[in-house]
């Protein structure tokens, strides 16, 4: 048809027209999902085989999901969604589609530049109480360190704490003791949903005992939104960063081999990892990047940074 319409309908004497569709696309789509999934998966720090393993789908099924190469059904992205504590909206590339006024706010805020977007999100945790409200004398004094394994959170979080005279938290130990065994245990005995559950139960327990304390928080925190939101509305967080290759370095030279088998093409599943919670990670109060300084150096120039954040330039 040259008009590039089709009738949809005649009856009654009403004409029913629409646009023809466009085809779609299915190699994009299937990558573009592929990411997502790629991206939800290392943003909570799971591995292919634990994401397989709490999907109850096939490891080479779930690779070929993430290379874009699998035309999965809607029932195996179900059960993705799931093992992943996502909504299946998110999985697909929406998760604004809930009600009328979540449209509406997506309406609003797209197109939007990101300093306009961040703007909104105060003026929200302002109203609601949320992350990013007003710094209260507690918050300040409660310091959360965040970032990738190999930062310096748990290093420079002892030297911090012992220069501030506060309480030390490493949060991986809380989670241990809370839960008898260690978080890799956590994961492989009752899946990666409980052990958020006792990552949030050692964070709340943490503050709930301090009033002033410095904390190392496992890298991961960030991929569960709301206990992140959590961290961010009680403590002063400041993300380390460190370039891919300083992380692999520092987490190789700690004997640690989590997520890194054979050392294969470990930098690139780093930069994968960082790629997927760099906007997560930018939400803290302060940045500082450990890269190219000596322990000493990088203390040094995080108390710096310290003193120059008016709330703390008392206590430093």
């Amino acid at each position: 048809m040259s008009s590039g319409k089709k009738v949809l309908a005649a009856s009654d004497g009403f004409r029913i027209e629409s646009n023809l569709m466009t085809p779609i696309d299915e190699t994009e789509l299937l990558h573009g999902l592929g990411k997502r999934v790629k991206l939800l998966r290392a943003r909570r720090g799971m591995t292919r085989r634990v994401l397989a393993g709490e999907a109850d789908v096939s490891e080479r099924h779930l690779a070929n999901l993430e290379s874009g190469t699998g035309n999965v059904s809607i029932l195996v992205l179900a059960q993705v969604a799931q093992a992943l504590d996502c909504p299946l909206a998110e999985l697909l590339g929406d998760e604004t589609t809930s009600s009328p006024e979540w449209l509406s706010i997506r309406r609003l805020l797209h197109g939007r530049e990101p300093c306009e977007i961040e703007r909104a999100l105060r003026s929200l945790g302002e109203l609601f109480g949320g992350p990013h409200g007003h710094m209260t004398g507690t918050r300040a004094n409660r310091i959360a360190f965040i970032g990738l394994r190999g930062a310096g959170k748990s290093t420079l979080g002892q030297m911090v704490a012992a220069k501030l005279g506060f309480p030390f938290v490493e949060l991986r130990a809380e989670i241990t003791r809370l839960a008898g065994c260690a978080p890799v245990e956590i994961q492989a005995l009752y899946g990666s949903n409980a052990y958020r559950r006792y990552e949030r139960q050692a964070l709340e327990e943490s503050l709930q005992g301090h009033q002033a304390c410095v904390i190392a928080t496992a890298g991961g925190l960030v991929g569960d939104t709301s206990t992140f939101d959590f961290l961010l509305n009680n403590c002063l967080t400041i993300w380390l960063q460190a370039t891919p290759e300083d992380h692999f370095a520092r987490v190789l030279a700690q004997g640690d081999m989590r997520q890194l088998p054979g050392n294969r093409n470990g930098v690139d599943d780093i930069r994968l990892t960082l790629e997927s919670r760099v906007g997560f990670y930018a939400k803290a109060d302060l940045t500082f990047n450990t890269s190219g300084k000596s322990l000493n150096e990088a203390f040094d120039g995080l108390m710096a940074l310290l003193r120059s954040h008016t709330s703390l330039a008392e206590a430093v």
